[in-house]
This record gives structure tokens, sequence and C-alpha cells, in this order.
């Protein structure tokens, strides 16, 4: 039966293993030279005949001994090489393994943002806000939806191409980044309209200051490349805000309260 994946043991181990079994035939290499050069000595003082009694035996004995150690060095030398391979095939499978669960994160990312600006697509912005209302709902929090839909967007991809329109609408999603909180998430919810999460809300005064943050953060001039010449774009975009619980206690709810209120 298969070990299951748990038990088997990473490649670092078994280099570890391998390590240390290389070092112990090694040691048996050295020791079975050893013996050799005891066992020719041995032979050479039986040739000269000076030997006591008995050292015959010895040697027989001290050869069958060389002999065994010579053949657990060569059991161990089959050993290590099977170790290597097995090595060898795990770092591959790990290389495997990992590419694989890097290429999972990449596609998870991309089902769940938007590919232009990398902003929370549609999809994740509604479980964002669905999760928000629940928290809300235990906390007694409000939960604030922020719509922007900008202003004559159109008229930019006619006047200046679309790569001028995706410019800005990367501008876009960078100026509205640039005032979320950590907890807060922003989408590209579809074409040039963004939604903005704002949990945790606790009194419409820092709704109204957030607003005013991000209509000040839009309007500063927005400078494309277009063509191999320099354009300076203002943009402007139309806000609408919805407030859970006041303005509706569904993510739909809210998000057509926000769109109504632009």
């Amino acid at each position: 039966m298969a070990n299951p994946p748990s038990a088997v043991p990473p490649a670092r181990s078994l280099t570890r293993v391998l390590g240390q079994s290389e070092h112990v035939q090694g040691l048996v290499e050295a020791a079975a030279e050893e013996l050799s050069t005891a066992n020719g000595e041995l032979k050479n003082e039986l040739d000269d005949g000076t030997t006591a009694p008995g050292v015959e035996n010895a040697l027989e004995m001290s050869e069958a001994a060389e002999g065994k150690v010579r053949e657990a060095s060569e059991k161990l030398t089959v050993v290590n090489e099977a170790l290597k391979v097995e090595v060898a095939d795990r770092h591959r499978l790990e290389g495997q393994l990992a590419e694989a669960s890097q290429q999972g994160a990449v596609d998870r990312h991309a089902a769940l943002h938007d590919p232009l600006t990398g902003l929370a697509n549609r999809t994740l912005f509604l479980d964002r806000l669905e999760h928000g209302l629940a928290q809300a709902r235990r906390q007694k929090w409000q939960v604030a939806v922020l719509f922007a839909d900008l202003d004559q967007f159109k008229a930019i991809n006619d006047t200046h191409g679309h790569d001028a329109g995706d410019q800005v609408l990367r501008a876009v999603a960078e100026r509205l980044t640039s005032h979320a909180r950590s907890d807060d998430t922003i989408s590209r919810f579809g074409g040039d309209e963004f939604l903005y999460l704002m949990t945790d809300v606790h009194d419409d005064g820092s709704i109204e200051r957030l607003v005013q943050k991000v209509m000040k953060g839009l309007e500063v001039p927005c400078d494309l490349g277009v063509g191999g010449r320099a354009v300076s774009l203002r943009i402007k975009a139309s806000f609408g805000v919805a407030v859970f619980p006041r303005d509706g206690t569904s993510a739909e709810g809210l998000i057509r309260s926000a769109d109504a209120a632009m």
C-alpha cells in the first residue's frame, strides 16, 4: 500500500539520510583498507616463518572479515546510488508541486481581480460586502458603499483612444487605493464604474471625509502618454453613497441605492 502524502519524506530528509549513509560507507571502506593492510603484514610474517602458532588461523578469520566488510561497502554503494535517484526524483516532484501551487494562486487571483487595474472584481467585491454586512449585523456597525462613475469617459476613448482610457482607469484605481484603509475594498465593478466598500463605519462624518478626499484626489490632472505625446486630463466623477442599514440591508440593495444616489 502506498504511503499517504504526509508520510512521504521530503527531499531534504532524504538528502540528510543519503549524507549519513555515504559517511558510513566511507567508514566501512576505511575499515576494509585497514584490514587489508593488516592482513598483508600477517602474510609477510607467515612467509618469513617468524610468527607464533595460531597466526595462520587468525589471518584466515581476518581475511574473512575483510571480505564481509568489502561486501557491505559494495551493498552500501548500491543503496546510496538508489538514494541519489530518489533524491533527484523527489526534488523534481517538489518543484512540480510548488509550480502547480504557484499557478493555482495565480489562477485564483486572476479569477477575483480585474486584469487591467488589479482591483477586486465584481465577484470578490460582493463576497467582501456580504462578509462586511454579516460583521456589521453582529457588531452593530455601519457599512458604506461608495459608487463612482467617471464623467465623459467615452469622450476620452473617442478623442484619445482606448490606450488613454486604460491609463485613466489605472490612474483612478491607484488614487482610490491610496485612500483605502486595510479593511476596505475597492472594485472596478465594470467599465468606468468603481465601488468602494468602507466597513466599521461609526458616523456619517467619516464617510463624508472619505468622499471629499477621493474627489480631490481624482481632480488632480492625469498625465498620459498618447502616441508619443504628453496629454494632461482632468478626471471628474459622479459619486453616490449608501449606508447600511439606513439605505439598504442587502448587498444588492446597497449597491442600487448608491447608484441611485449619484
